[in-house]
């Protein structure tokens, strides 16, 4: 028994004299061993297998989404312009990529100069006749139009597309203003008319084929790689519909 307590004291003391010393056991308990590093390994690669997609489609509604908020903005001020005009703006029907939809909604003036000149009532954008009749398929001037120095009572000049936000709107071949989606296509290969991120409303009013009597109104989205069609023809995305 003695020789046993003198031994306890031994360890005791060798405790205290090396204070930095760790015992093996504790050691051994502390220490991740391999195969609870594969396991941790394991389960992260799992939750982010599970995560990943579950963002992915996170990511699509929300361009979805804000896609079909700005369309019901842009088919309220259609509507809206239908009410004053008694028709619907037109369109282009040569090409529905490029229309004049952004003038007739937001109004212009005519400077009456030589050639033509229009420029939208809030300022930003100015187009003669000529750049009209070479990018919108020989259209020539605007029915949402007031000559300078008409008086209050004459038609035209109304701002029809309020609180639009600046990325609603983009330059093409510095000319024209285009209406597009504000998430551009979003994938960047996605240019339908060249230029990255420019994904404008496609618009046909003067013979509408899934409206008939109204206006087709959509825009086509690319997200990772599959195509997405917001229309105001249904209230789904269509998935991979041939339309541009």
């Amino acid at each position: 028994m003695r020789n046993a307590e003198c031994g306890m004291r031994n360890v005791n003391n060798f405790a205290h004299a090396n204070p930095l010393r760790t015992p093996h056991s504790a050691l051994r308990t502390s220490a991740f061993t391999l195969v609870e590093l594969l396991t941790v390994i394991a389960i992260i690669a799992a939750l982010a297998a599970f995560i990943f997609p579950v963002m992915s489609v996170i990511e699509k509604n929300k361009f979805i989404t804000r896609s079909r908020a700005e369309m019901s903005q842009v088919a309220g001020a259609i509507d809206s312009y239908k009410d004053a005009w008694g028709f619907y703006p037109p369109d282009n029907p040569g090409n529905p990529l490029l229309n004049q939809l952004y003038y007739e909604l937001v109004g212009t003036t005519n400077t009456l100069s030589s050639p033509a000149t229009f420029q939208t009532l809030d300022g930003s954008s100015t187009v003669t006749s000529g750049t009209l009749t070479s990018t919108f398929g020989g259209v020539s001037a605007f029915v949402n139009c007031s000559k300078l120095g008409a008086g209050e009572q004459a038609a035209g000049g109304r701002n029809f597309l309020h609180e639009y936000r600046q990325n609603q709107t983009a330059p093409y071949n510095n000319n024209v203003t285009l209406l597009v989606a504000s998430v551009g296509g979003p994938d960047p290969n996605y240019q339908p008319l060249g230029p990255p991120d420019l994904n404008p409303w496609r618009y046909i009013s003067s013979n509408p084929t899934n409206n008939p009597g109204s206006y087709d109104l959509w825009v086509q989205l690319s997200i990772s790689g599959k195509k997405y069609l917001v229309c105001n023809w249904n209230n789904q995305a269509q998935i991979n519909n041939p339309l541009p």
